[in-house]
């Protein structure tokens, strides 16, 4: 196998720590309480003491002033909400609507933390490794995500500050994983460690927003409370994988003065693989982007609609995760490297045996597997099983294969076991057959990268490229920068600007040679 092959070692993250969550949410206001509401006032005027009372007569209660654009997010009960919109000062009353992440864990690629470098495929095929970011520092990207584990072995040593607009952890942790991994996209360091960024040698300045905890899931008024603190941090480029269904009159009026200040916005068009229109992406000053895959093809669950404008790689997007929250998986039978992904549940644990072929696993043979690597054709019983057979009759670990083509995602679903186990891939039953009797080595362990799918992966790639062809003509405005990246594109799909691929996918050293050559926005 290649090296990168090799290396592609699956990854699973640990159960539990990864909240990442598609479009397909439900939307729901942000009070906790049946009779209250969750709602945005916008006010006609700057809100004064006496807007402040007079909510507060309505047992409303502030959460947090959007003072740009004279609005506050209120919670309060429901039967009050009549008499709040007779206010002659109010301009509208809309409910504070949930949005979320739109990225989540899939199988991944473990680079060896300390050891071999990894380019993700995103890299050149956005044309990132065909430009320089010598000039990055001269582009602020502000990132709206779950934080951003400052200390991680790939991100360490970049030019990044932030603040915490909840109450989990730091703007410099990530409870989520998501925005670190958005983070690895757009500045992975070119280190000999993981992965490498978009921009990969610590030029760029980065503003980490941190608006989301665990749950992956935030209030649009903190989404937009973010965006104002991009541009209270004088951002460039704002980059948001993140969305909802319902647009937000505030929002909407936020991502205004924004375009108004020469800042480029890029947000996720959604995962819902449908034709509906996700929010802030489908506001008219805001670029929405589309998700491809390895083979640039649409990717099935990417929204398509009118407003997609641009795509970017966000199927199998592999970059880092917080430290030690991956779980990696290998095998290697007669020196050959096989793809495997760690049953979700297994110990962590490393063992070298003969490769002795089980059948379906499921009969115990007492002392009939004692110090092998059992190989196990999926089928009959469960995972679990399979593997605590293969412990009973004396087994060493489990190497489960699927009994389609395809890679098997698996799970012993709670039960404890004290071998490791993995499940591989349908199509490399047979040439792991032909491996029986040969030395194998099967590990699992723990990881700091995991491969996620979302139009969250597709839009850092974006944002990145965006910044990193803005750094060279600075005297761009926004503007001229969103329609070069967008004459740019390599056109995908139908001719010319399609419901999937928008203009196509964005490209950083042919943006960069037309502007060079039309200058900007030609």
């Amino acid at each position: 196998m290649a090296k990168e092959a090799i290396l592609r070692n699956a990854m699973r993250l640990i159960p539990g720590l990864c909240a990442a969550l598609a479009i397909a949410a439900p939307m729901a206001s942000y009070a906790k309480s049946p009779d209250r509401q969750a709602v945005i006032v916008s006010f006609k005027q700057a809100v004064n003491a006496n807007d402040r009372a007079a909510i507060a007569r309505l047992d409303g209660r502030v959460k947090l002033e959007l003072r740009e654009v004279n609005a506050l997010a209120v919670d309060m009960p429901r039967k009050a909400l009549a008499a709040l919109k007779q206010n002659k000062r109010i301009k509208f009353v809309e409910d504070d609507t949930i949005q979320h992440v739109m990225g989540t864990a899939s199988q991944s690629v473990a680079p060896a933390s300390g050891g071999t470098q990894v380019t993700p495929y995103g890299i050149p095929m956005v044309q990132a490794d065909q430009l320089p970011d010598s000039r990055a520092q001269n582009r602020t990207l502000c990132i709206i995500d779950s934080g951003y584990e400052a200390a991680h072995e790939d991100l360490a040593g970049n030019r990044v500050s932030g603040e915490n607009l909840t109450t989990s952890g730091d703007w410099n942790t990530d409870e989520s994983h998501h925005g670190t991994h958005v983070g690895g996209t757009v500045s992975g360091i070119d280190n000999t460690l993981g992965v490498i960024g978009v921009m990969p040698n610590a030029h760029v300045k980065l503003y980490i927003v941190k608006v989301f905890d665990e749950s992956g899931s935030a209030p649009s008024s903190r989404i937009a409370q973010g965006m104002l603190h991009c541009m209270s941090n004088r951002a460039n480029v704002v980059s948001m994988s993140l969305g909802g269904s319902a647009p937000s009159q505030m929002q909407q009026q936020v991502v205004t003065l924004m375009a108004q200040r020469n800042i480029l916005l890029i947000a996720a068009a959604g995962n819902g693989g449908n034709s509906a229109v996700s929010y802030p992406a489908g506001f008219s000053e805001v670029v929405s982007v589309a998700a491809i895959d390895a083979n640039k093809n649409w990717a099935t669950f990417s929204q398509f609609n009118p407003d997609v404008e641009l795509a970017g790689p966000g199927v199998s997007v592999l970059s880092s995760v917080p430290m030690g929250t991956g779980m990696a998986a290998s095998v290697t039978a007669g020196g050959t490297g096989f793809e495997v992904i760690a049953m979700d549940g297994s110990p962590l644990a490393s063992v070298t045996r003969p490769l002795a072929d089980f059948g379906l696993g499921d009969t115990v043979i007492p002392g009939g597997m004692t110090n092998k690597v059992c190989l196990i054709q999926r089928g009959n019983i469960s995972f679990s099983d399979k593997v605590l057979n293969c412990q009973a009759s004396g087994g060493a670990g489990a190497v489960i294969y699927n009994n389609v083509p395809g890679p098997l995602l698996g799970t012993l679903g709670g039960i404890a076991t004290t071998i490791p186990s993995v499940g591989a891939d349908g199509n490399d039953g047979a040439a792991l057959l032909a491996k029986v009797g040969a030395s194998t080595t099967v590990s699992v362990s723990v990881s700091n990268y995991a491969l996620f799918d979302g139009t969250s992966m597709a839009t850092p790639h974006v944002s990145a490229v965006a910044a990193l062809v803005w750094s060279y003509f600075p005297t761009c405005t926004a503007a001229q920068m969103r329609t070069s990246l967008a004459r740019g594109a390599e056109d995908l799909g139908d001719a010319g600007r399609d419901v999937k691929f928008g203009f196509g996918l964005v490209q950083a050293r042919t943006t960069f040679s037309r502007i060079n050559q039309l200058g900007c926005g030609n």
